[in-house]
């Protein structure tokens, strides 16, 4: 029964304890901690809901890490009778935020804002705050004082996407032409002019909201200002009316010497890549996409200069310059004191020398088709790519195609380190960091050079991704592994990641620097780039997919009148060596009430943030630890708002958590299960280390999908499949009649139960029987009927969704391919022991009334 309160609150009457959300309304009522009867224990997955199979949900595995008396033990062995079933979960927040904000109109012109969720579809009009497709915050009300936020235990940051993709319906950032003398900027802080600048003396002189300092306004910017006391001119200059712009510097700010950058393909010619197709397959795409290489917006054709290289224990250069008959190789067998042999005709106009390029690639697999050669290089390979873009003087990208661990007496070479009898103790950190220092210094001297490393990883065997990968993390690159590599039912994944890499929107020798309000400071950034200062980042790329977190700290007491105001200033070169300055200002609200802070955070961006810090942590202290600091760290979060802000509370056993927080316990303890930090018997180094860089600089939305699967049934009514609507990611929701599409944003599964009729395995997979379907990575078969069609043309619909594209990987109900399905149902027990939902929301209330005692 529902009891209103006077505090605006809804809560639900119980004989027990219970759990309460407090929030801005809708208050939505939640459950309690109540008696529930849990059917009979048992090592299946099945729901209660599977005819002929024993219920229950335990899943078998060694003890959760984590903090002393927490278990992983199902619900029923925890006898803490949790519902399952009422507890807060993602979907339901998920539909709430649809129902206020779906296909809305998000205006940004107020101070403070929450924005709608990620997961929720809704249009963004600019109008004067940045975008939350580009900026979002851990909360948008900030304490007023250091003591205040030491109290909330909330973390201050913000995740920014400078380069982020806007939909078409928005409009798209504006191109500011400042004239000759660039830009306006405070005179005392450097701030660039903004809408939240206010203009006094008639518009003669302005104020900056960062510093509080008068500056004059040059007399080529003068404007008069109207009654309301600004300029009449505001909704004409993008500067003055919105949260994001672009200004072009003038030519004497952009002499760089850089007129185009340049992308090197190189590639692995040793015999793992010959035996596997991979090599023939490199060539035909790289000899398709050079006539569709990125250009800047405008041109008539790209800027883009291409070069090869080939590799195994020596350095193939090629020569294409297009006054030549055919092309020409030049070995380097010495790596030891590298420089590039090529000084003409190896960085070219890829439309100029299309005839030369293309008769490259076509003979590259022949030229090495009776390789034996098991050894290659990597190191060097770098260095040439980067010796190669000094000599040209210009910026670029080294796209890489690797496949084994370098072992080649080289300078970079590497030694199998795989060591499974110290996973779990406290030298598996050192797993996670790179083998020498080698790597760090030559990824500096690419950064200086604005030299980017984009690595496509096929090892069939250990590679250390934690060395190799360091070169991608540092320039701001992208890491692709495809483990066990085959060309046959891996291509169309490479394929598409390969020419999205390629053609997405980058920013080279970038600089991006933060200015704050007085009375905050920028104490550390997170993300695919090199810290020059504590106020400013060097990147020698940043594209459109990554994120930069920045952490901020008091270092004052704040204004609740004048709020928090940011200002994000990304300072980078176009493809055609054009340089350009992107401002995002975002303003906050301030209080002293303890309860606005934790009323104005998002759990999705809280989760960015924490996965972030608890990855990058690992390099330096145990995963256990880290684990239980996330535990403590949440504790203390819920139990400063059940002791400070949820006074109207009748019962001191009740769980108490904020509106938009309630999921954030779910969160962590998926953020605590992940492989990263609780590896699975199946989960390789490689695959953890690779897994740890990918989210480092990943946005938002991708870690909330990546945390929190998104489960699909695939409804199939007739001749008609329904679209999916997303259900809680547990076993419980399964049904052996139906399909499900598991989507985690790095790969999708297709779970098929035994029941489904042999109709429909028929028209799905063209397979006369349920037995009769092939698990494992693979694809559905292109057949002539309606189902075929739509659940093929669903999966279409869902990989466009995500920036990687997603392999499809079949698992059939009770096959033995289900285990590794099981670790993505993360509100159930994970396999490798990680406590299920119930188990850990029941072991965090036991800790805060500990705490509060």
């Amino acid at each position: 029964m529902y009891q209103d309160t006077t505090d605006g609150t809804t809560r639900l009457k119980s004989q027990m304890d219970g759990l309460e959300i407090h929030g801005r309304q809708p208050y939505l009522p939640a459950p309690y901690i109540q008696p529930y009867a849990y059917p009979q224990s048992s090592n299946t997955l099945y729901s209660p809901l599977y005819p002929g199979v024993t219920q229950g949900s335990v899943h078998p595995g060694p003890a959760a890490s984590g903090p002393q008396g927490l278990t992983a033990g199902s619900p029923e062995d925890s006898g803490h009778g949790i519902n399952p079933d009422l507890i807060p979960n993602p979907v339901q927040v998920a539909e709430e935020d649809k129902m206020l904000w779906e296909s809305q109109l998000f205006c940004t012109d107020t101070r403070g804002q929450i924005p709608p969720l990620t997961t929720t579809h809704f249009t963004v009009e600019d109008r004067g705050f940045a975008s939350p497709r580009f900026v979002r915050c851990t909360t948008y009300t900030f304490p007023s004082s250091q003591e205040l936020a030491k109290l909330s235990h909330l973390p201050l940051a913000a995740i920014v996407k400078p380069l982020a993709t806007l939909p078409e319906e928005e409009a798209p950032v504006r191109l500011v032409d400042p004239g000759e003398a660039g830009p306006v900027r405070c005179e005392s802080c450097a701030a660039y002019m903004c809408p939240l600048m206010r203009f006094i003396d008639n518009g003669q002189r302005f104020e900056c909201p960062f510093c509080d300092a008068v500056s004059r306004v040059p007399q080529h910017y003068f404007h008069p200002i109207d009654y309301s006391g600004k300029r009449a001119d505001r909704p004409t200059r993008p500067e003055l009316s919105r949260g994001s712009y672009e200004f072009v510097l003038p030519k004497e700010q952009s002499k760089s010497g850089q007129s185009s950058v340049g992308f090197i393909f190189m590639i692995d010619v040793s015999y793992n890549a010959v035996r596997s197709g991979l090599l023939s397959l490199i060539c035909a795409e790289l000899k398709e996409l050079m006539q569709h290489l990125p250009r800047e917006s405008g041109a008539e054709e790209s800027a883009v200069r291409v070069g090869f290289v080939t590799y195994d224990r020596a350095l193939h250069f090629y020569n294409v310059k297009d006054t030549l008959m055919q092309p020409q190789m030049v070995v380097l067998t010495d790596v030891s004191d590298l420089t590039t042999p090529l000084l003409d005709g190896f960085l070219v106009n890829a439309k100029e020398s299309s005839t030369l390029i293309n008769s490259l690639l076509d003979k590259i697999p022949s030229l090495f088709m009776d390789s034996l050669e098991g050894d290659v290089l990597f190191g060097p390979v770098v260095q040439a790519g980067l010796e190669a873009l000094k000599t040209a003087d210009c910026s670029g990208k080294l796209f890489i195609f690797h496949t084994s661990l370098p072992t080649a007496k080289a300078p970079g070479a590497l030694r199998n380190r795989h060591d499974n009898s110290i996973i779990n103790t406290s030298k598996e950190q050192t797993l996670f960091q790179p083998q020498n220092s080698y790597y760090q210094k030559l990824a500096e001297q690419c950064v200086a050079q604005g030299c980017c490393v984009d690595l496509f990883l096929f090892p069939h065997q250990y590679v250390d991704v934690a060395t190799l990968g360091l070169l991608t993390f540092r320039t701001g690159g992208d890491l692709y592994y495809y483990g066990n590599f085959r060309a046959d039912r891996d291509a169309e994944q490479f394929q598409h990641d390969l020419w999205r890499d390629v053609q997405k929107v980058v920013g080279f020798n970038a600089i991006m620097k933060v200015h704050t309000r007085k009375g905050i400071r920028v104490t550390n950034y997170l993300g695919s780039l090199h810290m020059k200062s504590r106020n400013e980042v060097q990147l020698a790329v940043i594209d459109s997919d990554k994120t930069v977190t920045v952490e901020l700290k008091h270092e004052g007491k704040l204004s609740e009148e004048k709020g928090v105001h940011i200002q994000f200033q990304l300072l980078y070169h176009t493809l055609s060596g054009h340089r350009r300055l992107r401002i995002h200002t975002v303003s906050l609200n301030c209080s002293s009430r303890l309860s606005d802070i934790f009323r104005n955070s998002q759990a999705e961006t809280l989760l960015n943030y924490f996965t972030k810090t608890a990855y990058h942590a690992v390099l330096g202290e145990a995963t256990k630890s880290v684990q239980d600091r996330l535990v403590s760290h949440l504790t203390r979060i819920l139990a400063s708002y059940r002791k400070h802000c949820a006074h109207s509370a009748p019962n001191r056993g009740q769980l108490v958590m904020p509106q938009f927080l309630k999921v954030f316990p779910l969160y962590l303890n998926c953020l605590r299960k992940s492989k990263v930090l609780l590896p699975g018997a199946g989960d390789s180094l490689d695959d953890r280390a690779y897994l740890r860089q990918l989210v480092l600089s990943m946005d938002i939305a991708d870690t909330n999908v990546l945390f929190y699967p998104r489960l699909l049934p695939v409804e199939l009514n007739g001749n008609r499949v329904t679209a999916p609507r997303a259900v809680r990611c547990t076993a419980y929701q399964l049904s052996p009649e139906g399909f499900y599409l598991l989507d985690d944003g790095l790969s999708l599964f297709l779970w098929v139960g035994m029941l489904v009729p042999a109709e429909w395995i028929q028209n799905v997979f063209g397979a006369p029987s349920f037995n009769a379907v092939d698990c494992g990575v693979g694809s559905l078969p292109v057949l002539d009927n309606p189902c075929s069609w739509q659940i093929r043309n669903m999966i279409s619909i869902i990989r466009k969704q995500r920036a990687r594209f997603l392999k499809l990987i079949i698992v059939k109900q009770a096959d033995g391919s289900e285990r590794q399905f099981r670790h993505f149902l993360v509100e159930d027990k994970s396999p490798s022991g990680g406590a299920s939902y119930p188990d850990f929301l029941y072991y965090i209330h036991i800790s805060i009334q500990q705490s509060l005692q």
